[in-house]
């Protein structure tokens, strides 16, 4: 009779799973502070940056690490920031957002990664404009009218441009620039997100045809896994 993987191996695995968590938020972390300043304090994509390796368990020294690298005290990495556009199968778009210091090999890991999956690399601005630049704030609200309404009042005080309810959860939006603002005042009212940023956001989704649904999330979890890609937005309709 078969066995299931020991507990050495779950944890090796989680092990290695984290560890690659962690390279996409140092890189994520190094880019935001040459994009500005070395202080959190004054440079909003850097703080944000920061509270969501805070949130993912990264310690202060590893994360004061990464800021020093990226401000060019501790090395330096000539690291930095690109984004690919493309089509999945059935047509499906991508916007594919990375940290590199090797542009060469990431553009060649995602062109493998869209080939081998029935899709390919488009030019920049082909699917682009499918897409919005917002803020986004996800609330697990489960379906209580009393816990969505509670959103929908904190998220229009805060200046919020729209609350949409859907698969259990609440979704706030609002303009990029007013991001951090609301973010601010829907934690002084004591709700905390399960996910916070300022996203790629489809104008519309499309279904998935059934004989492509396999294929879509296998190039999803591929393009994931590459050490050089931190963030995939799609505009596929998905069943989580």
């Amino acid at each position: 009779m078969g066995r299931g993987p020991s507990i050495e191996g779950r944890k090796n695995a989680e092990d290695a799973k984290r560890a690659k968590v962690f390279t996409k938020l140092i890189r994520e972390i190094t880019v935001a502070t040459r994009a500005g300043v070395a202080d959190p304090a004054t440079n909003p994509r850097l703080r944000a940056a920061v509270d969501k390796a805070l949130s993912a368990n990264m310690t202060k020294d590893t994360i004061e690490r990464a800021i020093k690298r990226g401000s060019g005290a501790d090395g330096g990495a000539n690291m930095e920031e690109l984004r690919y556009e493309g089509y999945g199968p059935a047509g499906i778009a991508l916007i594919i957002e990375c940290f590199t210091d090797n542009s060469v090999r990431t553009v060649a890991d995602v062109r493998s990664a869209l080939t081998k999956h029935g899709g390919n690399l488009g030019t920049s601005g082909s699917v682009a404009f499918q897409f919005k630049r917002c803020g986004e704030l996800v609330f697990a609200t489960g379906g209580d009218a009393a816990a969505e309404e509670k959103v929908l009042e904190a998220a229009l005080d805060a200046g919020a441009d729209d609350v949409v309810n859907e698969n259990d959860e609440s979704t706030v939006l609002c303009a990029p620039e007013h991001f951090e603002a609301v973010q601010q005042a829907l934690t002084k009212a004591g709700l905390h997100a399960e996910h916070a940023g300022v996203v790629m956001r489809p104008d519309n989704r499309v279904a998935v045809p059934e004989d492509a649904l396999e294929t879509l999330e296998d190039l999803l979890e591929k393009l994931d896994g590459l050490d050089d890609v931190s963030e995939v937005y799609h505009n596929a309709v998905l069943n989580d």
